[in-house]
């Protein structure tokens, strides 16, 4: 069983800036690679970043490339999402992601894989 906690949301001004965190726990962390997905009111959730295992490789939807930032720090089991010049249309409830089995990060954001999500944290975008 893999654990995942989000935090750090909340609510911000447009053009401010966040940073969550998702603590894991419960398996290797290092061996896997992480992603950060998020979801707006009636709407499905959507791919945001992922990172490989070793943090070498990082993968951006479109529509949040040049202002967030995936990264991770192994030693402390510890996966970030840094938001700046955050937009109200970036509101939404974030969640972490991990699979259950090796998965390429660049593909967590185009196929359908089978993992572990966290709880979500809320991040509101103001103006």
């Amino acid at each position: 069983q893999v654990q995942l906690v989000e935090s750090g949301g909340g609510l911000v001004q447009a053009g401010g800036s966040l940073r969550l965190s998702c603590a894991a726990s419960g398996r290797t962390f290092s061996s896997y690679a992480m992603g950060w997905f998020r979801q707006a009111p009636g709407k499905e959730r959507e791919f945001v970043a992922t990172i490989s295992w070793s943090g070498g490789s990082t993968y951006y939807a479109d529509s949040v490339k040049g202002r967030f930032t995936i990264s991770r720090d192994n030693a402390k089991n510890t996966v970030y999402l840094q938001m700046n010049s955050l937009k109200p249309e970036d509101t939404a409830v974030y969640y972490c992601a991990a699979p259950s089995s090796q998965t390429p990060a660049q593909t967590m954001g185009i196929k359908t894989f089978r993992g572990y999500w966290g709880q979500g944290t809320q991040v509101t975008v103001s103006s």
